[in-house]
Formats: C-alpha cells, structure tokens, sequence
C-alpha cells in the first residue's frame, strides 16, 4: 500500500526510509526515546537500518516526524501487526518523541491524521495500543486521542482500543 505523505501545522510527516538511517540513530540514541520501548539505545547506524528495514517488511506503516523549520526528526508513529480477523481488521498504533519535543502537543498533532490513516486508508475497524504501567505520558494522550483502556493488563502492558465513531 502507498501511504501518503502528510502535512500538519508544524510537521511533516512521512514513511521512513533507509535514506533516513543517520536520523532514526541519531532519535533512537536517547535513552529517554526508548525507555517504554521494546527496542535497546541505538548503538549503531545498523541497527537504525534494521529498525527502518523492520517497519517496511511489516504490515502497516512507520511514519517519520519531522519538524518543518528545519527538517529535523523529532520521532516516528505508526501502525503494525495489521491484520484482519473473523471480518474485522485491526492494527497496532506505536509512537515515540524526542525529549526535547515533549508537551508541545505534536504527538496529538500527528496521531490526530495519522489514526485517520488508519481509518479512512487501511480501513480498520479498530486500532489498538500498549503501553507500559509507568508510561503515563503516552498513557494520557492515549486517553485524551478518545482510545479506552481496556480492563487488566495484556503481556504486564496496559491496553487501550479506539473505535471509530460514525
């Protein structure tokens, strides 16, 4: 599937390529970006490679956002494990900002186009995410982006669904 590129007020947005390596090390490099992650501290420019490599092998897509004054990329959001099951199609929302970024409201600023790819493109009857306890940040914006926490834990992470509403 072609995703397309997107454009917000302060952010362009669009998929990751292995053009973007340098960048996606750089991001991944901080312990902050990957702290409710299941991914280690980039160590090296190969293995921003495989994480790019993963997300264009996977079902779904992995967006790089990048700030429009200067090109800069300040974190990534996407969806995986797309999959449809007895008539409904699902998939896995997952999203990361540099520190530096944190509070501006630019994860919602993206999530808000991004969830109407989800939507509108891929035509899902629902998306999911997790996050770890401790995540209360993501948590948050999960909660005000109109997802629902789902009771108990899933794999010790908490679950939330978000269901279009028509």
């Amino acid at each position: 599937m072609n995703y397309p590129n997107i454009e917000t007020e302060r952010l362009l947005i669009r998929e990751l390529t292995l053009d973007d390596a340098e960048a996606v090390f750089k991001h991944f490099s901080y312990p902050e970006v990957t702290k409710f992650m299941d991914i280690e501290v980039c160590k090296d420019l190969r293995e921003a490679e495989e994480i790019i490599a993963f997300h264009i092998q996977d079902s779904g897509c992995r967006y790089g956002l990048f700030k429009k004054e200067n090109n800069e990329l300040i974190g990534t959001c996407g969806f995986h494990c797309w999959f449809t099951m007895s008539q409904e199609s699902k998939a896995e929302i997952g999203f990361d900002l540099s520190p530096n970024n944190w509070g501006k409201g630019l994860m919602q600023e993206a999530l808000l186009k991004i969830i109407r790819i989800g939507f509108d493109l891929m035509k899902l009857d629902y998306i999911e995410a997790t996050t770890e306890v401790e995540n209360f940040q993501s948590q948050r914006l999960l909660k005000k982006m109109g997802f629902k926490q789902e009771s108990g834990l899933k794999e010790n992470l908490m679950y939330f669904t978000l269901r279009e509403t028509v």
